[in-house]
């Protein structure tokens, strides 16, 4: 359970910066929006843990790609000689997440709502463990 939430908390780093990079380099300031389409459930301070058993079983399935992401780039990451470098495979690795989440049949914001339901929410960690 630790690699889980180890890697839960990687995985959200990652695409939690990965669109705010992105995000300045495609879009020109008035076509910006604020979130860049992500949600950040425990930001807005009510947090949903009534996901159902299809969304946890996505969940768990995106998890396990987004862990073999997570162990490919952290190597590559620490490894680069650059900050640049080190940007540029963090944005390829959140693009490759965002694809696993994608291709489990979730969204970006479903997805980051349940992994920070997971950190904090006991109901919500042992329904996921169970699915394991």
């Amino acid at each position: 359970m630790n690699k889980l939430l180890v890697s839960l908390t990687a995985s959200l780093a990652l695409l939690a910066a990965g669109p705010a990079i992105a995000q300045e380099n495609q879009q020109s300031p008035e076509a910006a929006d604020t979130d860049g389409g992500y949600s950040d459930p425990a930001a807005a301070g009510t947090q949903n843990t009534n996901f159902s058993d299809q969304e946890l079983k996505q969940f768990v399935e995106a998890q396990e790609g987004i862990n073999d992401i997570r162990d490919e780039y952290m190597e590559k990451i620490e490894a680069a000689d650059s900050q640049q470098k080190a940007q540029e495979l963090q944005m390829e690795a959140n693009d490759e997440m965002v694809t696993v989440i994608e291709d489990a049949g979730m969204d970006i914001p479903t997805y980051n709502s349940i992994a920070t339901a997971y950190n904090s929410e006991p109901q919500v960690r042992n329904r996921v463990d169970a699915l394991m």
